[in-house]
């Protein structure tokens, strides 16, 4: 389904914007820029950066928002603001890009995602295969490339990198700008209500950055999914999408159900109850029977996939805290 090839001439003669946001990204965001085409109108929208940014972006001409300090930043926010701004700065455009600042663009992604778009007039979305730039540097950035590795084909979200056509985003409103991760797919969530279709191209999108060299790092940031799952069941679950249903019922499974049944078995049949604990290794058995690649691979990510419910759990209970007691979350910043 993969729309016919665009000639460079025909890039040229498209006229698209490109929202990239960023917060203390240094060299990554020096790297994100260099690679975006000057046929196309960019915004950069900082965060609060301390490391130069602002000054660097400017520097090198490119359009540049600094996010009000007084507001609770957001990557929705920012992707918000910045595509606001491109829209006065370019009310013709078809299309956006919106990218994170510790992505480096492919250099044949906008020819391929602006083909595709041109060719399928239902789809509203569409993104690529986002690799990592040094997945040899960390088992967690390692893990981060296996995460993206996933089928080409129509699918029903897409993460922060992605072209849209900026029709289908002012048709919702764009993105949330309360919600502190997972703005990407409920925004998916409203476009598909309303018809529109999304597809993942098989083809280089993107290099990205995840610096994760840390477990603290890997902790945080699949905690940042469990609330993501809470906060997308929370808003769409009851609905036939049932959004994030099913991810947040087996963080609270796997990170808080089965482990208190564990505890109180083995308080109250030890020494047998103890042997309830073995549905954990059981359970990574399975995962690796399910996963692809060679048995060393699938096994590494089984065991993380299992471990990562515990994290999943606390983001789980952190949303449901804050709900319950009318408080506004703060970023989940893992880098």
């Amino acid at each position: 389904m993969q729309g016919e090839t665009l000639t460079l001439q025909h890039q040229k003669d498209v006229k698209f914007a490109v929202v990239v946001i960023g917060r203390n990204e240094g060299e990554r965001l020096k790297l994100c820029l260099e690679s975006l085409p000057a046929t196309a109108t960019v915004i950069y929208v900082d965060s609060g950066s301390t490391d130069g940014s602002v000054e660097w972006a400017r520097e090198r001409s490119t359009e540049v928002i600094e996010l009000d300090r007084n507001t609770p930043f957001t990557a929705a926010r920012a992707r918000n603001v910045g595509f606001k701004r491109a829209r006065e700065i370019a009310p013709n455009v078809s299309y956006v890009q919106f990218v994170d600042g510790d992505c480096q663009i492919s250099d044949d992604w906008f020819v391929n995602a602006i083909s595709f778009l041109d060719s399928h007039k239902d789809f509203a979305a569409v993104c690529g295969r986002l690799r990592e730039r040094y997945p040899s540097r960390s088992i967690y950035n390692w893990l981060c490339d296996r995460e993206w590795d996933v089928p080409p084909g129509e699918v029903r979200t897409v993460g922060g990198i992605a072209m849209m056509r900026t029709d289908a985003v002012e048709t919702v409103d764009g993105f949330r700008d309360d919600l502190i991760a997972g703005e990407e797919p409920e925004l998916c969530v409203r476009l598909r209500s309303l018809g529109w279709r999304i597809w993942r191209l098989g083809v280089e999108m993107a290099l990205h950055d995840a610096a994760i060299f840390h477990f603290g790092q890997w902790w945080l940031r699949a905690q940042r999914s469990g609330f993501c799952f809470a906060q997308g069941s929370y808003l769409h679950g009851a609905t036939p999408e049932k959004h994030y249903t099913w991810e947040s019922r087996r963080a609270w499974l796997w990170g808080i159900w089965l482990p208190l049944g564990c505890l109180t078995a083995s308080l109250t049949m030890f020494p047998w109850g103890l042997t309830t604990w073995l549905i954990y290794p059981f359970q990574v058995i399975r995962q690796t029977m399910r996963n692809t690649g060679s048995l060393t691979d699938r096994l590494t990510v089984a065991f993380f996939q299992v471990l990562g419910r515990f994290p999943e759990s606390f983001g789980q209970v952190k949303f449901l805290v804050g709900r319950t007691l009318g408080r506004k979350a703060g970023l989940i910043e893992y880098k």
